[in-house]
């Protein structure tokens, strides 16, 4: 009997399981429905759009050379980003539902509030949509394609292009240039003037001090200026009374960007007036609200943006050291094997852990005070230094190999700051650093050699 039972109830699960299996596999009624769409063409393809609302209409064009331009109610470059996404969202429309098949009445669905109207790269008539009412159940917007006469439910997702101002779809960043085009930087504000130039992929204070400047700073604020945007368009086209009215005729910062390769000078003009910073460019007849207030590094003086570090080299990179210090003096080089060695044959091996621990020293050596344009080497003892280093550093991440070496001379100590005298062989000022690093040195040949290998036990001794 309960084996009866047992295959009685072992066929009813192979039914019901068929039938799951059966109503799994087989298409949803409707769902061919959800995926019917109003629109669906390219939407590169779309050459302009116009948007009207009952506030305002926005005209957008596409260039050539693919670029949007906001053609109405004024003219300006248009973001990309924004009017692509326009096109985007209207160029392929997908039907959440179909109202009626033939409306008779288009009031009730507020149609048109809105209309999208796209003109399709070939086709010579626009392609209309009318949209209207939010369905208050769910969000979707009730519209309408011009020459059919259903009314549908679209995505609610179109209500956030639908609703974005003129503002959105601009171009904010209308001062860009590209930074590594500039060699040359004038600045000057109330209490800071400098001038600085690029030789040599490094940057280099010309005035009121000539040395080299932090390049990561100097990088960071033309990356601020080049990035600058609006946060409010004050003026589509200044007029001299508009300059003078917001206090830039007489700025508070003025900053000279020289581009001879590309053969323009732009002058970026900011003034604060309340809580506002305005700016404006030599190139643009434009002045603005920046998103960014970028003043307050752009008052700091050269000294502040000076280079701190007294060597400009990777530790990573080096391969070669020379050291002389009283009678000693040693050249040690690397190996392939990354080794070092104290001999040209490279069979005297050195202790590696000492030799990259000072040249990581080295690398870190960072100026605590400055002596510029100093006059007499020996009254900071580098007439005779009681030290030279010579630090080579080989990079092959390029496709050529460079080699590059920094000689740096150890000058007086003041034992009561604990500062060393040190001056780099190729720039003109001194730096004062922790003397601390003299502790690295080695007093004798033998504090660097390598420690002699492990012994090897006696097998036979086991």
């Amino acid at each position: 009997m309960k084996f009866k039972s047992t295959v009685i109830l072992l066929a009813v699960f192979v039914v019901l399981l068929g039938f799951v299996l059966f109503v799994e596999k087989k298409p949803k009624e409707g769902s061919a429905k959800l995926e019917e769409k109003l629109l669906a063409v390219a939407s590169g393809d779309v050459q302009k759009i116009t948007l009207k609302r009952e506030s305002d209409t926005l005209d957008f064009k596409k260039d050539d050379q693919g670029e949007w331009t906001i053609t109405g109610p004024i003219q300006a470059k248009a973001d990309p980003t924004e009017v692509n996404g326009l096109a985007d969202s209207f160029s392929d429309l997908r039907i959440e539902r179909v109202v009626e098949k033939a409306a008779a009445d288009l009031k009730k669905y507020q149609i048109p509030q809105k209309e999208v109207s796209l003109w399709i790269k070939g086709r010579d008539k626009p392609i209309r949509i009318l949209l209207g009412q939010e369905n208050k159940i769910d969000s979707t917007i009730y519209a309408q394609k011009e020459g059919d006469p259903r009314v549908v439910l679209l995505p609610s997702t179109l209500k956030t292009p639908l609703e974005k101002k003129l503002f959105d779809f601009r171009q904010k960043d209308v001062f860009k240039f590209e930074a590594k085009d500039v060699t040359g930087i004038a600045l000057q504000s109330k209490d800071a003037r400098w001038d600085a130039q690029k030789k040599d992929e490094e940057w280099v204070f010309t005035s009121p001090l000539k040395a080299l400047a932090k390049e990561s700073k100097l990088t960071g604020i033309l990356d601020s200026l080049s990035g600058l945007k609006a946060k409010e368009f004050v003026s589509e086209d200044k007029k001299p009374e508009e300059v003078k009215k917001l206090g830039l005729d007489k700025p508070e910062v003025t900053v000279t960007l020289k581009m001879p390769a590309a053969g323009k000078e732009i002058v970026l003009a900011f003034h604060k007036a309340g809580d506002k910073t305005y700016v404006t460019s030599s190139q643009s007849t434009k002045i603005i609200v920046p998103e960014t207030d970028v003043l307050p590094d752009l008052e700091k003086k050269a000294a502040d943006l000076r280079e701190t570090k007294v060597a400009g080299f990777n530790a990573w990179q080096a391969n070669k050291v020379i050291l002389k210090k009283g009678a000693l003096a040693l050249t040690i080089t690397k190996a392939a094997d990354d080794k070092w060695y104290f001999d040209a044959a490279q069979k005297e091996p050195a202790d590696g852990s000492k030799v990259d621990t000072f040249v990581r020293k080295i690398e870190g050596l960072e100026a605590a005070d400055f002596v510029d344009g100093p006059k007499s080497p020996a009254e900071y003892g580098l007439d005779k230094p009681q030290a030279e280093v010579t630090i080579a550093t080989k990079d092959t991440v390029s496709e050529k190999a460079v080699e590059k070496s920094t000689t740096l001379f150890v000058g007086k100590v003041d034992k009561d700051k604990k500062q060393a005298v040190v001056k780099n062989a190729r720039l003109d000022y001194l730096f004062k650093v922790d003397a601390s690093f003299l502790d690295e040195f080695p007093k004798d040949k033998k504090d660097w050699a390598a420690p002699p290998p492990p012994e090897k036990k006696d097998a036979a001794k086991k």
